[in-house]
């Protein structure tokens, strides 16, 4: 990593006249974060300035470009297609791999043809933006990062701290994210996606704040899904991209004098392992996070996800039916309407099958361990069903292979019986550690 340097990430705000209501939002949303200095021409032109000519310096000396699109800014000869002519030419002269420019679509606009190899972000719908200003910002923060520019001077995002297993509180959410950030290699997935990968093994960001979990009330699903409910999870937090496979499994068996589970898995090294209980995917935590132990933060760990992190990151905010939207595609998933009656290497579906945060087979393939035992909703994470010490069925997520569509949805749940594991493996995520929960015992379910 660069070493640091004590000045704000230069960001500049190409936009239209007519955009300027949603780019002034903008605007102010990426000034708050505190570690950024936007130029946008209403706050920084000055009285008797010369517009061109200021202009292309703050171009020149800007470390980022967020070229705002619209149906009017493309269409016809202006500011736009001028700024964004000198931004393309600046670009050039940067290394490859560089973030310099972020085209961000207003609208449903066609996007100019020189842009159309970069990724871009979707600023629209309305109920979207969330969403889009969160991926927005992950690219911004990349491109601090490659220069040295300290990001942890923004806020904390709201919500309580999350505790340690020992009792003492982190320090903040956000200094969190930044140490797993800085510990990571950074790459995009084909999707656009920013992955971090850490430990040798790669995770995608899931910001914290609310979701929707469960189904509606209205659907056919089981009653145990319902009723549908908003999650606030005051966090941050890194989910696996893929789940563990065959290959990573097998340093944990063998530095342990192990069995693996999967007989010949040397010719599916990159499948999903399967035939795990939740006990043995416990263990792969408590060894990973020994190996790890001087890498990541106190009161930060790598464990199985808990019901509701593992939804979230499944169907982002906004109650989606799959990963990748309301309508079940056969080609977008290894499950039985694909016919391949087998598990598949992990990616072999993205990116036209991952979640809003690039996260990869969250269903089809093979059932997936979580930390929560199977309790009825609405999700409360204090209630007991997180404690640790106390047996009971814990949830599977996800389907598998031979499960239908309706298994395959974000929202289905499964009381995970050890007796029952010929399709079952697990993802990891890393996260602050779950505090201890006290609870009685609590009644088993069977299938």
């Amino acid at each position: 990593m660069p070493e640091s340097v004590s000045r704000p990430l230069r960001v500049f705000l190409c936009h239209s006249s007519s955009d300027k209501p949603t780019v002034r939002e903008l605007y102010q949303k990426l000034s708050a974060e505190g570690w950024m200095d936007v130029w946008l021409d209403e706050e920084k032109l000055l009285p008797g300035q010369d517009w061109d000519y200021e202009i292309d310096r703050a171009l020149d000396k800007s470390d980022a470009v967020i070229v705002t699109l619209s149906t009017d800014s493309v269409s016809k000869e202006g500011y736009v297609q001028k700024e964004l002519r000198f931004a393309l030419d600046i670009a050039l002269e940067k290394p490859e791999g560089t973030i310099f420019i972020l085209p961000v679509r207003l609208d449903d606009c066609e996007r100019p043809r020189r842009l159309r190899p970069i990724q871009g972000i979707d600023y629209f719908p309305l109920e979207r933006r969330v969403a889009a200003y969160a991926r927005l910002r992950q690219s911004l923060e990349l491109r601090a990062q490659a220069l040295g520019i300290v990001t942890g001077a923004a806020p904390s995002k709201p919500g309580p701290p999350p505790f340690s297993t020992d009792g003492s509180q982190v320090r903040s959410n956000r200094e969190i994210t930044q140490v797993v950030k800085h510990r990571s290699t950074i790459k995009f997935a084909p999707g656009g996606h920013v992955i971090y990968t850490f430990g040798e093994m790669e995770f995608v960001e899931v910001p914290a704040g609310k979701f929707m979990m469960g189904s509606r009330n209205q659907d056919e699903p089981s009653e145990d899904e319902k009723p549908q409910h908003t999650v606030d999870i005051p966090y941050d937090y890194f989910m696996a991209r893929f789940p563990i496979t065959n290959a990573q499994y097998a340093a944990y068996v063998n530095a342990k004098g192990l069995i693996h589970p999967v007989g010949g898995w040397e010719t599916k090294r990159d499948h999903p392992v399967v035939n795990v209980s939740w006990q043995d995917a416990m263990a792969y935590c408590l060894w990973w996070n020994d190996l790890q132990r001087n890498e990541l933060p106190s009161g930060v760990m790598l464990r199985l996800s808990t019901e509701a992190e593992w939804e979230k990151a499944a169907r982002g905010t906004d109650g989606s039916i799959y990963p990748w939207g309301d309508t079940f595609d056969k080609n977008k998933c290894n499950t039985d309407e694909g016919g391949k009656n087998d598990t598949t290497p992990v990616g072999a579906y993205s990116p036209q099958g991952d979640s809003p945060y690039g996260a990869a087979d969250m269903v089809g393939n093979v059932w997936e361990w979580t930390h929560s035992l199977f309790r009825t909703y609405p999700y409360e994470a204090d209630d007991g069903r997180e404690a640790e010490d106390v047996s009971g069925q814990h949830v599977q997520r996800g389907g598998s292979f031979l499960g239908t569509d309706q298994l395959a949805r974000a929202a289905a749940r499964y009381r995970g019986d050890p007796s029952f594991l010929d399709f079952v493996g697990f993802r990891v995520v890393i996260a602050p550690s779950i505090p201890s929960v006290e609870s009685p015992s609590l009644p088993t379910s069977s299938r």
